[in-house]
């Protein structure tokens, strides 16, 4: 402040003019005379900046100030005035203990203007001495708020969790169950190939014989490995096709088994190479030692599947909660945006699509990973309580003058004008009683523009709600975003 033109002080007894100070008596005056400083401002500088640390507590003598606070990113003028001794700046220095002193709002000078001003440490230090019982029904007050905030954020996160865990069991248990359906088929499979081997190996094949069927299931093994997708009606018309030909060979059930043959990929062509290489009076033991062979296949590859599912799952969560990494780390925004869907799956209905426009080029940025997981939990669940089961959720990576930007849109209702300049207010909700606590978007502005030094922002009308989340792509270069 000392670049600043000033003058000493003020004297008590000009200090008594004030309607701050007017109960004060001598001492309580002559300490403050002492203590404060008087100071000019030219017009259109900054008094003091929101979330600067909160030094001076500021008392206006004459001109015109205006105060403002960043809403969305955009500067929105709270208030204006030339009221003399209205005041503002360090209006929380008597609150002690583990708190961040910063400034709430914005103070310029809209004309040449003249401030008293105390420092922080002197102006708490008088509160706590003179007003004892004030100061404890003040530090009560905001304490109380400040706990009732963090128990009920504590809570919401809870609810959070509790919710994705539940997603998350449904979506493991899935594969898991579809492993253990697979390996106890297996298990009978095997058993029948065994029995049919002893048919087969009890000396009616020779070894030439025994050779080319070693052959035809070797290739029956690669077939399975690449069978093609085939549409309802081709697998149908496939199926009639193997079963026409089982049941010309006189083979019992061929029914059953021409659909495990089309789904290995095998068809009336490649069993007439049976016949050759083990003739009639073997060919139905020989076919069905082949199935058995082709659906052992196709359970080794549905067990391979869903431990492979059980495995992504797993790693998705590790991704979404960051669990063994550094709370701050160079990060792929799209790794953590596709955890985070993960971990939403169970909660996102049959009838909303997902559609993500990815800008791979974007690079790794500094940042609280567990944290933006958050801000992503809450933005799409946000989404998805808006469209109210039906629509589109669009997730889009961008860069633009230095930022990244991660826009999560949906094709709700939209935000009723009215309603939109509060949003990001604690504890403010458009959810029904018991729905929601407002916190979470709350949450998600404190993380992106307190710890990230980004911003959030949200356009909305109806059928196209989106809100943009702006992240530095370098931390040492915290551009200011336009």
């Amino acid at each position: 402040m000392t670049d600043h033109p000033s003058e000493p002080t003020l004297s008590p007894d000009e200090l008594r003019t004030l309607f701050l100070f007017e109960a004060l008596d001598d001492a309580q005056l002559a300490r403050l005379s002492e203590a404060g400083r008087v100071e000019r401002r030219l017009p259109g500088t900054r008094v003091y900046q929101e979330g600067d640390p909160a030094t001076c507590f500021f008392v206006l003598l004459r001109g015109t100030v205006a105060m403002s606070r960043r809403v969305q990113g955009d500067e929105v003028e709270v208030s204006r005035t030339d009221q003399r001794g209205v005041y503002g700046g360090a209006t929380q220095a008597y609150i002690t203990g583990e708190f961040s002193q910063l400034y709430m709002n914005t103070l310029t000078a809209v004309t040449d203007a003249e401030f008293f001003v105390l420092p922080a440490e002197v102006i708490g230090a008088c509160v706590r001495e003179w007003f004892p019982m004030a100061m404890h029904l003040l530090e009560g007050l905001f304490l109380g708020m400040r706990a009732t905030q963090t128990i009920v954020g504590e809570r919401e996160r809870l609810l959070a969790l509790g919710s994705l865990s539940a997603g998350l069991t449904h979506e493991l248990n899935n594969p898991a169950a579809a492993a253990v359906r697979a390996t106890s088929a297996l298990r009978e499979r095997v058993a029948g190939m065994r029995h049919k081997l002893a048919m087969i190996a009890d000396g009616r094949l020779d070894g030439s014989q025994l050779h080319d069927l070693v052959e035809l299931q070797e290739d029956a093994v690669k077939r399975s490995a690449s069978a093609p997708d085939l549409t309802p009606l081709a697998r149908s018309d496939a199926e009639d096709a193997v079963a026409d030909w089982l049941d010309d060979h006189d083979i019992v059930g061929g029914w059953d088994l021409a659909a495990t043959l089309v789904a290995g990929g095998l068809d009336a062509a490649w069993l007439d190479q049976i016949a050759g290489a083990v003739g009639e009076e073997n060919l139905e033991a020989a076919v069905r030692w082949l199935t058995y062979t082709v659906d052992t296949e196709l359970l080794m590859c549905e067990i391979d599947d869903a431990v492979n599912r059980i495995s992504g799952l797993v790693a998705a969560a590790k991704q979404y909660s960051q669990l063994d990494r550094a709370p701050h780390q160079i990060v792929d925004v799209h790794d953590l945006l596709d955890a985070t869907l993960t971990m939403l799956h169970g909660k996102i209905p049959e009838g909303v699509r997902t559609v993500k426009e990815y800008d791979r080029s974007l690079p790794p940025i500094p940042a609280y990973a567990a944290e933006l997981n958050q801000v992503w939990t809450n933005l799409i669940d946000n989404a998805l309580g808006a469209m109210d089961g039906t629509g589109t959720l669009t997730l889009r990576t961008r860069r633009k003058d230095g930022h990244l930007i991660v826009e999560v849109g949906d094709t709700g209702p939209g935000i009723p004008p009215e309603v939109r300049p509060r949003i990001f207010e604690p504890f403010f909700t458009t959810k029904p009683v018991g729905e929601g606590t407002g916190l979470g978007l709350d949450i998600s502005y404190r993380i992106v523009v307190n710890k990230h030094h980004g911003d959030i922002r949200v356009d909305s009308r109806p059928g196209d709600t989106r809100f943009r989340v702006y992240l530095p792509v370098d931390q040492a270069t915290r551009e200011p975003v336009r």
